[in-house]
């Protein structure tokens, strides 16, 4: 099978909605993300809870703008580790209980730390950033709700279908109408709202599924971000392994990748609970969410190995590095130019021709104007490649795999800094837990006054701009002004690689 529809809030009432209201005092917000512990919580890769990346050019929609149009591409909330990754977890943490004769003061924990992580599924912390970013999305794009009692008014959702990705499309939905019930409160006469269905698409090994990958062999067969990531380990893990070694334990030894299993335990052994639970990693109560014990094992120029280890994974694996990437997200950008220009899809790849030509499915209506697609990290770093963002990074100098360059360990997340990001690439700034990809269109006629746009003539005047967790992105090739939009047929123009299948052929040579 490959679609389900799943009726989403056919029951909304004030009432009866279920709703995890954010803790004013906790370190997770709706407008920032996480932001206690920064030095090491925004150091963790792909596996660090989302966070507002600051901007170059502002977020804000600009002064005589008026937005027409808004879609989310979201990655699901933080999650439990995967199988394999569980296995090596629990490998290590068995390796040194039946071994280590003594333990340091700052390792003793381990003697009874019991590790009992789910697997794969969204955690009590993933649930609450997928609320948070419902509640943000609506806060943002209220203006495109024109009436909630309207059916085509509301987001229309999808979701890849596996658990995970689905609980965090069901917890953004809850966001997004909880907060839209706060702003609104609408008389008891107009409840329950429309019914709302989510579109959820098979993962299964043989559907076309444009928000996961892995119908193309010779992309799934690839090994370049594995081989990226052993070449650093080899050149980077041996001193922080040593000192483990030396200053940890007696009588066991650790390898690199039992030392990377154990920093790996410090982002999910955190974000495993709810956020609201303490802001360090004493026991006591307070406003945030606490570090694991696991995460004081490292300084933070470990942690800054660990981040360019992920971001080199993700950028050799399934970003730029990696010469069929970008093919991987030509279907969703596809589909992407069809919502933006309200046309049939024309794609070969990875569209489902079923789903994408019946307006139940894939609503294309001037109506439609906001859309919600929730999906995983890798994929989303296909897409944004397809999209062509991260044409500005300069792999030679950026993403060296045995030398961290300068750059990576000194601009972190001061606004001060974001000349220095030219040229970088940081995953965590790109796909943590609860990433957002924001795609927005807007008309500017100088005073942000007039209706919606109505004709043809107006639809020319539209620009496209795209935000990456708040951080505006400069669009590529297609002549970008100062505030990073480019016009519509600009940017549909600038596609030109994804209209054109990319290298899908190459696929199965």
């Amino acid at each position: 099978m490959f679609l389900l529809m799943v009726p989403l809030f056919s029951y909304l009432a004030a009432a009866s909605l279920r709703v995890l209201s954010p803790n004013p005092a906790s370190c997770d917000s709706p407008e920032l993300g996480y932001q206690c512990n920064s030095e090491t919580t925004h150091t963790w890769g792909q596996y660090s809870p989302f966070f507002s990346v600051p901007s170059e050019i502002s977020p804000s929609v600009p002064e005589g703008c008026r937005l027409t149009f808004a879609q989310v591409l979201s990655r699901h909330g933080a999650r439990f580790p995967t199988p394999g990754k569980a296995a090596a977890i629990s490998a290590v943490l068995t390796k040194i209980k039946t071994s280590a004769t003594w333990y340091a003061p700052d390792f003793e924990f381990i003697k009874d730390y019991n590790y009992v992580l789910g697997v794969d599924h969204l955690t009590a912390f993933g649930e609450q950033e997928m609320v948070n970013s419902g509640i943000k999305f609506y806060q943002r794009y209220a203006s495109l709700i024109r009436d909630y009692t309207d059916p085509e008014s509301l987001p229309f959702i999808r979701a890849s279908g596996q658990e995970r990705v689905i609980a965090s499309a069901e917890n953004f939905t809850t966001g997004f109408y909880s907060a839209l019930l706060a702003d609104k409160n609408p008389p008891p006469s107009s409840l329950p709202l429309p019914r709302q269905e989510m579109v959820i698409i098979s993962e299964s090994p043989t559907a076309n599924n444009t928000m996961h990958h892995g119908l193309c062999r010779a992309f799934e067969d690839s090994t370049t971000g594995d081989a990226a990531q052993a070449t650093f380990i080899a050149a980077n893990f041996p001193p922080i392994t040593a000192r483990l070694n030396a200053q940890g334990f007696k009588g066991v030894t650790l390898s690199d990748t039992d030392v990377l299993s154990l920093m790996d335990l410090c982002p999910f052994d955190t974000v495993a609970y709810p956020p609201s639970s303490s802001l360090t990693t004493s026991s006591s109560p307070s406003g945030g969410s606490k570090l694991s014990p696991f995460c004081s094992l490292f300084t933070a120029q470990d942690f800054t190995v660990y981040d360019y280890l992920q971001s080199l994974g993700k950028f050799y694996g399934y970003g730029p590095g990696n010469s069929l990437a970008a093919t991987q997200g030509v279907g969703y950008v596809n589909e992407l130019l069809a919502r933006l220009t309200v046309s049939p899809v024309v794609d070969n790849t990875t569209t489902n021709s079923t789903l994408d030509g019946n307006e139940d499915t894939f609503p294309l209506s001037r109506n439609r104007t906001v859309f919600a697609d929730f999906s995983h990290d890798n994929d989303m770093m296909g897409i944004l490649t397809a999209l062509r963002i991260f044409e500005g990074v300069d792999a030679e100098k950026m993403m060296d795999n045995t030398t961290i360059p300068r750059e990576y360990g000194e601009t972190g997340d001061d606004p001060a800094n974001l000349k220095e990001r030219e040229g970088l690439f940081k995953v965590g700034w790109v796909v943590p837990f609860a990433a957002r990809v924001y795609f927005e269109k807007m008309i500017c006629d100088g005073d942000g006054s007039g209706e919606m746009v109505q004709s043809e003539e107006e639809q020319d005047k539209e620009l496209v701009r795209i935000l990456v967790n708040d951080r505006v992105v400069k669009l590529n090739g297609c002549e970008a002004d100062e505030l990073g939009r480019c016009k519509l047929d600009k940017f549909v123009e600038s596609m030109e690689f994804a209209r054109r299948g990319g290298d899908w052929d190459k696929c199965f040579a």
